[in-house]
């Protein structure tokens, strides 16, 4: 790594305000692990595949949308389990999308860092906490996040805990955590992403190729950030979208975990 440590991913920015809610009632439940709010979804016990799942929130944090996501990722047979390091704080409560002026006083970036200090310091516990309670010797663990959860996939995939890790739309991301990967890495992206433009991801992808990372790019055209847990589901393309993103990462974790003795 070179001195200069450049952005790749920028901080989530006014298009991460857009989006809608989705219809559907999660099944998952509300717990406490290392001091932190946790959603946690079970998976059908005939699915269970007896690996765990970790999952970074955007910056919506654990609302219907996200947990619906969850509970899609423990259909397919993870225990899922997000943290809200956003503490009941998130975003939309402030700003309901980029147009929302109803608190003119909200200090988006002061927002930002404060719970990007707390997430920081919060999630290596956290991640500790999980596997202590919930974990078993032959356990496996993957991870996703979206927006500002990309980071974290990306720290933990440069650790010895997690097999393989992916993230959607994301930000917040710097050179390193493409050159410390050591697991294999799962994009999905799209086109049209003022956090992760063409010129930032190419120059991840040229990192990652460099560095011979393990590692697997998902592109979508016509849609935004966002895409993956925000699209309007009475857009079939949208819908579409949201849908393989999804089927994607949950097939290159099953592939990935399956390797792993």
């Amino acid at each position: 790594m070179g001195s200069i440590d450049t952005i790749l991913a920028k901080a989530p920015g006014d298009c991460c305000l857009k989006g809608t809610i989705h219809q559907g009632e999660p099944r998952g439940s509300m717990v406490t692990i290392a001091d932190v709010e946790t959603y946690i979804s079970y998976p059908p016990k005939q699915k269970a595949n007896g690996n765990i799942l970790l999952y970074f929130p955007d910056v919506w944090g654990l609302f219907n949308n996200g947990l619906l996501i969850m509970d899609g990722f423990a259909d397919a047979g993870y225990l899922v389990v997000g943290l809200d390091y956003f503490r009941g704080d998130p975003v939309w409560k402030h700003r309901k999308n980029r147009h929302d002026n109803s608190h003119p006083d909200f200090d988006y970036e002061a927002w930002k860092k404060s719970h990007t200090a707390f997430a920081d310091d919060t999630v290596p516990k956290w991640v500790k906490a999980v596997r202590e309670e919930y974990g078993k010797p032959s356990t496996k663990y993957a991870c996703v996040g979206y927006c500002f959860g990309a980071p974290y996939v990306c720290n933990e995939l440069a650790g010895d805990l997690v097999t393989a890790g992916a993230f959607g739309h994301p930000a917040f991301l710097r050179e390193h955590h493409f050159e410390n990967l050591k697991k294999p890495l799962f994009l999905s992206c799209t086109d049209i992403d003022h956090t992760f433009d063409t010129p930032s991801r190419r120059k991840a992808l040229d990192i990652m190729q460099k560095g011979n990372k393990i590692h697997q790019l998902q592109l979508f055209t016509g849609v935004e950030h966002g895409f993956s847990l925000r699209g309007d589901m009475n857009n079939p393309y949208e819908r579409y979208v949201k849908e393989q993103s999804l089927k994607g990462i949950v097939e290159w974790f099953d592939f990935w975990l399956s390797q792993e003795k």
